[in-house]
């Protein structure tokens, strides 16, 4: 199974569990008369919405370059990474809202114990959704994969958040219930915020990290006919990344021999480091000291 395959394999498994999960809590919410385990519920079910768009995202950027994307189409993916960021931060918005809205009114409930089963089974499913699409994410270096695991994960603390807040009110402290809500809604919301500046990241040309380019560094300067590195750009473009390196050779040497210099510069950079979808080699002459 191929990258892409694999990635929209992960991804409808998880609408399949998130579809059943959401009927369970909204239903346990109602049921169990708890506004934590209700808003729980439409946490869910924006897990499914995020989900398809990861799949539409993936399917978009896997596709081969054409005549109007020369350079192929991966950095729609993180703005679909982008549309599930903003998923994020209104759901926790939402929560919030209904949280404080239910202390405001004191439309406060003793939540039923289907209530308390289901903030349980939910908290161990969507962690197990999480570690399940995280390394799948890692494996195809996927941001809106990503993304959307971290979207499973803070279902994952809103359910542990629900869970307190239910027992509490069982316990007779009607107000946890609500509570509940309003504090996870705080923690959706900054993940949220989080993915948002980390797909802007990859829609600006952002640079590699340090160890990347020292390692293009090391892997130019040890092929034989390089003197020096005169310019060395990265950009992040997806899930790949651009390389613009300008390197110097001996003036003296013939065109076909400077070219073949920076043909071995390219093919070791390409082939030592993952996920370069383009290397592009200048030669200078070396000017000496």
């Amino acid at each position: 199974m191929d990258n892409n395959n694999l990635g929209v394999f992960t991804a409808r498994n998880t609408i399949i569990v998130n579809v059943l999960l959401c009927i369970f809590k909204i239903l346990a919410g109602i049921i169990g008369k708890s506004s934590a385990m209700l808003a729980d519920g439409v946490h869910t079910l924006s897990d499914v919405l995020a989900t398809v768009i990861v799949i539409i995202g993936l399917k978009v950027s896997s596709k081969d370059a054409d005549h109007d994307h020369p350079y192929g189409h991966e950095k729609y993916e993180p703005i679909f990474a982008k549309i599930i960021s903003v998923i994020l931060i209104l759901t926790g918005f939402f929560i919030g809202y209904e949280g404080a809205k239910a202390l405001i009114k004191k439309d406060m409930h003793t939540p039923g114990q289907i209530a308390l089963i289901a903030a349980f089974v939910s908290i161990i499913i969507k962690e197990g959704m999480y570690w399940y699409t995280i390394k799948i994410a890692k494996k195809l270096k996927s941001i809106s994969m990503e993304a959307d695991a971290w979207h499973h994960r803070s279902d994952a603390f809103s359910s542990i958040g629900t869970f307190a807040g239910i027992l509490g009110a069982r316990m007779g402290i009607k107000a946890l219930d609500p509570i509940a809500g309003i504090v996870v809604s705080i923690f959706i919301i900054k993940v949220g915020i989080d993915f948002w500046l980390k797909s802007s990241k990859e829609l600006v040309d952002y640079s590699a990290d340090d160890e990347v380019i020292d390692k293009i560094r090391e892997i130019t300067l040890s092929i034989n006919g390089v003197h020096e590195i005169n310019d060395l750009k990265t950009r992040i473009f997806g899930n790949k990344l651009y390389v613009d390196i300008e390197i110097s050779v001996d003036g003296d040497l013939s065109v076909k021999k400077g070219h073949d210099i920076a043909q071995r510069v390219h093919d070791n950079i390409e082939m030592e480091i993952k996920d370069i979808k383009h290397c592009m080699v200048h030669v200078d002459p070396y000017k000496g000291e």
